[in-house]
């Protein structure tokens, strides 16, 4: 348990790298951070010195993995050309920021197919990956650098016309791309149990990684978010509670931790803050305990 990459989502307010102040604070081994407003589609240049100072942070900090969240706004199979458009463009500066930054993933939601139906989104969503991973690796080797930072397919709840509540539907996606090798899953658990998947139960966890493999290979989770649900099973409902207050329950949480092929894999908390700031840690406290 004590060599888990265990972590949370952490605020840069003040600058990219007091991110690690505040994840040490925490005892964090991972990270994961916004590169931007993820609420704005306008955001201001990330400067070289801005650069530096992250990666002297990074090489003096304790913390072994480091992924962003990508923007909200970002809809990759969207209906209106104009915000297809600007979605793409969103993700290719998010990608290149994460790449100058030496992020380990970018995490990001496909998309919502806005009533064009599920066939239509997935293939858009496809084509939108397509596009944005060739300007992606275009742009940054035209700046003399390597593309490393790899797109994080995460899984939905469902809600709505979201896709991607299904790991089918996330491994046709990858099925249609030229550069596979540049794309990776997340693992939110909170989605997996509100879309059906029965993490709750004993075997629901093998179960679920099995899925996984079925559709991406025999390679695990790149990424894992550690959430607890506030909505019941299979309610297509993305409401995030904290470890062992919601209807998940703590027994997913402590076969997830001692998952010998999971040992490596960062483990990201998403959970709410509460009012006194310290959901967290909290939350850290107990995954520690179990």
């Amino acid at each position: 348990m004590a060599k888990a990459l265990l972590g949370a989502h952490v605020s840069v307010a003040g600058g990219l790298e007091r991110a690690f102040e505040r994840g040490e604070a925490l005892g964090c081994r991972a990270i994961q951070i916004f590169v931007k407003n993820p609420n704005q589609w306008r955001h201001k240049a990330l400067t070289e010195d801005r650069v530096a100072a992250f990666r002297a942070a990074r090489a003096a900090s304790s913390i072994e993995a480091v992924a962003a969240h990508g923007s909200y706004l970002v809809n990759l199979a969207a209906r209106d050309r104009s915000t297809l458009e600007r979605s793409r463009r969103a993700l290719v500066d998010e990608l290149i920021r994460c790449n100058r930054l030496q992020l380990d993933g970018l995490i990001f939601h496909p998309g919502a197919h806005m009533g064009r139906g599920e066939r239509a989104g997935l293939e858009r969503i496809a084509d939108s990956m397509n596009r944005v991973l060739a300007a992606y690796v275009e742009r940054e080797e035209r700046c003399g650098r390597s593309a490393t930072t790899r797109l994080l397919l995460e899984n939905t709840a469902g809600q709505g016309t979201v896709l991607g509540y299904r790991f089918s539907q996330l491994g046709e996606i990858h099925e249609r791309l030229e550069q596979p090798t540049l794309v990776g899953l997340c693992l939110d658990t909170c989605h997996a149990f509100a879309a059906g998947y029965p993490l709750h139960r004993p075997r629901g966890l093998g179960t679920t990684l099995a899925r996984i493999a079925s559709a991406f290979g025999p390679s695990e989770p790149s990424c894992i978010h550690l959430n607890d649900s506030l909505r019941p099973f299979d309610s297509r409902r993305d409401r995030h509670a904290n470890i062992g207050r919601g209807e998940i329950g703590e027994p997913l949480f402590r076969r997830l931790l001692g998952h010998r092929r999971l040992r490596r894999t960062p483990m990201i908390l998403e959970t709410p803050l509460g009012p006194d700031k310290t959901g967290h840690e909290r939350d850290l406290e107990l995954l520690r305990s179990l």
